[in-house]
């Protein structure tokens, strides 16, 4: 198979929780273990930075990233979901895997990958620890993709468990409540392990201060012990906990680790991760006039934040390119956007998308006034022919809506 037969195959054979939803969900470490046992334990050789969290993880660990490889390391970065190509969620510095070596990985691998039903996510996770063994790599940040306990990244023995916040998202998988979600998250705590934590509430602190004590792990919270804030070309509100969170890592590693990470080498990283990461969609702009923003935030938590940084703008009119997935709490999200704006409705290509036209129906409940669009793209072009050279349109509501924008 060539490499887009190869992604076919991958896409297809079983549900991919990126695309499906619910029934892609597979909560048990079993396949994992089983899959890193027939690779002959790739995930051994490597060391390991572990982030989870329900929002920033994929932002911190690029932060991460581009400080370790301004310090003169091999970085190995796995993270997902991916924008454009599947290729982008596993990387070394800053380079995305070679489509020979998917390929190779799959046709070698396939039929244990079929006789053991692994899911998309699993043999991924399995593809990037193996990739990561034979390219050597120096260290690797592991974004985990859901959760944490029974997320398939958990089977890796890190340097430091990193957790960035937690907020209600996934309900149906992770609970419905601040700490029962912290649990989950929680669960990449462990023995021994040094665990930073980047933002928290009363009931997510107990969680972790019961967990890390039990594990006899040094627990740090970066929001109450890093007092930097160095300039990043990442400009939302949001990266300023981002940053603490790596930092804070960092200073764990500088301590508790034979890397040598100077100040010279945070303050370049956080300045260049775009370039050294090839990260993409965090409140990224694409036009000047009229501004146009795009960002991933997704839940209310990270809405909240984007939303009150758009209020910060000076414009005209305010024009929102929205599409959603079809699991998303649109009670929780709705009423977070503002009433005096134009709304281009659309949805997201992709089976979970949510249609446009219930989107619209529900938005009005919220005074959220609009039309429907046949696509992500037509709605955007719509949105820069009505706008003026003063106003500012945001594209957002999804990572897969922004997807399509890039």
């Amino acid at each position: 198979m060539n490499y887009q037969e190869t992604i076919h195959w991958l896409y297809n054979q079983l549900p991919v929780y990126q695309l499906q939803g619910a029934s892609a969900y597979k909560a048990d470490l079993t396949n994992a273990l089983l899959l890193v046992q027939h690779l002959k334990h790739p995930e051994k050789q490597l060391k390991c930075i572990h982030v989870a969290g329900t929002n920033g993880k994929g932002s911190t660990s690029h932060l991460l990233a581009s400080v370790l490889q301004e310090a003169g390391y091999k970085v190995g970065l796995y993270t997902s979901p991916h924008l454009k190509d599947f290729r982008e969620r596993i990387k070394i510095n800053g380079k995305e895997i070679p489509e020979t070596f998917v390929c190779e990985f799959v046709a070698k691998n396939k039929s244990f990958f079929e006789l053991n039903k692994l899911s998309f996510f699993e043999m991924t996770v399995g593809l990037a620890f193996d990739y990561f063994a034979k390219e050597k790599t120096e260290i690797n940040i592991i974004e985990v993709g859901m959760g944490g306990r029974l997320d398939a990244t958990n089977i890796i023995t890190p340097l430091v468990s990193v957790i960035t916040n937690i907020a209600k998202d996934h309900t149906q998988f992770l609970g419905n409540t601040l700490q029962t979600i912290a649990t989950e998250k929680a669960g990449i705590i462990k023995n021994n392990i040094p665990v930073v934590v980047g933002e928290y509430v009363s009931e997510t602190k107990e969680v972790f201060l019961a967990k890390a004590n039990e594990n006899n792990s040094e627990l740090f919270f970066a929001s109450d012990v890093v007092k930097e804030n160095y300039p990043s070309v990442l400009l939302g509100d949001y990266q300023i906990s981002n940053k603490k969170t790596a930092i804070q890592t960092i200073r764990v590693l500088q301590i508790q680790s034979d890397f040598k990470i100077t100040e010279e080498n945070i303050k370049n990283g956080f300045l260049n991760v775009i370039n050294t990461t090839r990260l993409q969609g965090r409140w990224q702009q694409l036009k000047t006039h009229p501004k146009v923003i795009c960002d991933t935030a997704h839940n209310s938590h990270g809405l909240k934040i984007v939303l009150n940084q758009i209020q910060k703008e000076k414009f005209e009119e305010l024009h929102f390119v929205l599409g959603v997935v079809n699991d998303k709490d649109l009670e929780e999200i709705l009423p977070l956007f503002p009433k005096d704006a134009h709304y281009y409705f659309c949805k997201p290509n992709i089976p979970r998308g949510l249609d446009a036209e219930i989107l619209k129906q529900k938005a009005k409940d919220f005074q959220l006034n609009g039309k429907v669009y046949i696509s992500v793209s037509n709605a955007y072009q719509e949105a820069l022919k009505n706008a003026s050279k003063n106003d500012f349109i945001y594209i957002g509501g999804s990572t897969f809506v922004v997807a399509e924008v890039l």
